[in-house]
């Protein structure tokens, strides 16, 4: 798990594209010590994996099923992509439950400036967007921000000067496609009211859920 607080932008250094995979050499300023064969992190907001690692960054490999829904397929090398690595077992929870994966692709409809600030609007597939709400969190690559407004498939998110500079965000222009994540909570919420729909609310469906317990 991830918490959307970016550590790091680093470069991409080169692509290899392999039968059934990408893989992907991602330098960063990192510590390397920080870094294991096989932990997860997270790239532009994708959780993957590293199998290898140098004095200056790392490789990971992104399958096709992952190229085929995130902004990935379309990375060339010299790039810069947020860096995120996994969050520790106790470790201090900053931004919102970030899992990784990616829902789906947006489009940046708009950036200006909002006072100090940057108003960003992003357009999204209706699919994802049932699940967005005003002041609610979202993950744009990788990012944890808060819904500032929310209109059918559109949502806006302002930025401060502080996030503008420590991500990839003050490279992007109208039309940059985003990756999107969701927030879980939202998505566990929408799955147990369709469930409850199809179903009765009766005791056995509480004690199937967990909301109370046998003797």
């Amino acid at each position: 798990m991830f918490t959307g607080i970016i550590e790091d932008i680093g470069k991409i250094g080169d692509i290899r594209k392999l039968d059934g995979k990408w893989e992907f050499y991602v330098r960063t300023s990192l510590n390397p010590l920080g870094i294991l064969e096989g932990d997860s992190i997270a790239i532009d907001g994708v959780c993957l994996t590293a199998t290898r690692l140098t004095q200056d960054g790392f490789y990971a490999d992104a399958s096709l099923e992952t190229l085929k829904v995130t902004t990935l397929k379309d990375k060339k090398a010299g790039e810069s992509v947020n860096v995120e690595r996994a969050m520790k077992a106790g470790g201090r929870f900053g931004g919102h439950m970030v899992m990784g994966h990616v829902d789906g692709i947006g489009f940046v409809r708009e950036m200006k400036k909002a006072g100090d600030s940057v108003r960003i609007e992003v357009e999204v597939p209706a699919e994802i967007a049932r699940y967005i709400v005003k002041k609610g969190s979202i993950t744009i690559d990788g990012i944890s921000l808060t819904v500032n407004e929310q209109h059918d498939t559109m949502f806006a998110v302002n930025i401060i000067p502080f996030t503008i500079s420590k991500t990839t965000l003050k490279e992007k222009k109208s039309r940059d496609n985003v990756n999107i994540e969701t927030d879980i909570i939202g998505k566990y919420i929408d799955s147990f009211m369709e469930k409850k729909k199809s179903r009765n609310m009766d005791i056995n469906f509480l004690y199937e859920h967990g909301y109370i317990k046998g003797d």
